[in-house]
């Protein structure tokens, strides 16, 4: 009891508050171009077809590891030197996400077209690039004991923002207009920029920005910068044991959860679900279980470690669709699908916390912001490419064989991550000590 109790006990920690806050100011752009954006073209009279390619609005967030190099190696006139490297990018990125908004909030869809999708573009750039920065100060400013938690803090944060930004923009335009909703939803920004301001900049190791010698040439440095904040951070990665099968283990932990969920709401309407059904119990009761299982890994793998938390939740995650299958068995019972939707997003929540953590505890705090930014985009390409055949597998088979056989799906990645634990413990992240070969991660002021 008393360990639990001492697993518990990192949720105290101020920092875990400033981290909720900095998730939920990440969180907030997010569906201002997905869905809440398609509800504000759809009320404009634009074609079906104009907004489906407004999807691709939301290619920064899978290529944010093409720029997040500047944001370990370049210093900002002014604001590095004022608030720090991490600090001092965040506020611009924020600066930036307040203008973008303002900015879609002005256009006009039905007259240009392309001025909002230049709009969205911006917002989703600029939310991009604060999740680097925001992910590599929470990873910089937790010992590795605590990444759990901060995973599981940033992702409650998250969830926060992506609902205010979605059923409350939503209110707000019905109430007042879409200027209104975007004007609120660019205010809400400065509970982000509260919170860097009211938070010291973590510690870096002292070459944390290497431009090379002032006296060379400019070309001589330019070589020199790439070499420091462009190769070295996938070199350093590479130099490990076992490299390449981490990189599919991040492909492969939540292979069968994707395959299953993206086939989840064709599912409850071809098993004769309202939408109104749907949306009651996924958006509300499945937030509520999202919530608590995020805040559940963190704790266990606070309290077991990273390996045996992993583990757990994953075998959790391919277990929970079985309950599709024996939903697709039962047919239309409300009772049941609060049932399944609970348990297939408690154990999602879990399984994304325990992700989450498990990759900032593979960054070298030398370049963050570069690593984890790789690191996460190759788990969301792995959810994104893998689970676009499971159209195809749902038509082919019958529901309930499908998610049977998205539940085997989820095997290759547990049966990789035992083999990453047994073979290669320490390069693998999976050793009692750190296994960063980093300086000591700390806060420059007291905290």
């Amino acid at each position: 009891m008393e360990r639990w109790l001492a697993a518990l006990a990192v949720y105290k920690d101020p920092r875990m508050l400033r981290i909720l806050l900095l998730g939920f100011s990440s969180g907030l752009p997010l569906l201002l171009t997905l869905s809440t954006l398609s509800a504000w073209l759809a009320t404009q009279g634009v074609s079906l077809t104009a907004i489906g390619l407004f999807a691709l609005v939301g290619l920064p967030y899978s290529l944010k590891f093409v720029w997040s190099p500047a944001m370990d190696g370049l210093r900002l006139p002014w604001l590095s030197r004022r608030l720090g490297q991490r600090r001092g990018w965040a506020l611009l990125t924020q600066a930036g996400l307040v203008g973008a908004m303002l900015f879609l909030g002005f256009t006009d869809p039905e007259e240009s077209i392309m001025l909002t999708a230049v709009a969205a573009l911006l917002i989703a750039f600029f939310s991009a690039s604060q999740d680097i920065v925001v992910d590599a100060y929470r990873v910089e400013i937790l010992k590795d004991h605590e990444q759990a938690a901060g995973a599981a803090a940033i992702q409650v944060g998250y969830r926060l923002g992506m609902l205010v930004a979605g059923a409350g923009a939503l209110f707000i335009a019905d109430s007042l207009g879409w200027f209104a909703a975007f004007a609120v939803m660019a205010a809400l920004v400065s509970v982000g920029v509260a919170t860097i301001l009211a938070s010291p900049e973590p510690a870096h190791p002292e070459n944390f920005v290497a431009p090379g010698h002032a006296g060379a040439p400019a070309s001589e440095r330019l070589v020199a910068w790439l070499r420091a904040h462009v190769v070295e951070p996938f070199a350093d990665f590479a130099r490990r044991r076992g490299w390449l099968t981490i990189l599919l283990f991040i492909l492969l932990y939540k292979f069968g959860d994707a395959v299953a969920g993206v086939m989840a709401n064709p599912f409850y309407i071809d098993m004769g679900f309202s939408l109104s059904e749907i949306a009651s119990v996924s958006k509300i009761f499945g937030l509520i279980a999202t919530l608590s299982g995020v805040a559940v890994a963190g704790v266990v793998c606070a309290r077991y470690g990273l390996f045996k938390g992993l583990l757990a939740c994953g075998i959790l995650q391919m277990v929970s669709n079985l309950m599709f299958a024996v939903q697709a068995s039962v047919g239309h019972d409300i009772g049941l699908l609060m049932v399944t939707i609970g348990i297939e997003n408690f154990s999602g929540g879990m399984g994304s916390a325990a992700l989450v953590a498990y990759l900032s505890s593979l960054c070298n705090i030398a370049f963050t912001a570069t690593q984890y930014a790789l690191f996460s985009s190759l788990a969301a390409w792995g959810r994104t490419l893998l689970s676009s055949a499971g159209g195809w597998m749902a038509e082919s088979l019958d529901w309930v064989v499908f998610f049977i056989v998205t539940t085997g799906l989820a095997a290759p990645g547990l049966v990789l991550l035992v083999w990453l634990a047994r073979t290669y413990r320490a390069s693998a992240g999976f050793a009692e000590m750190p296994v960063r070969a980093s300086p000591h991660r700390g806060l420059k002021d007291s905290d």
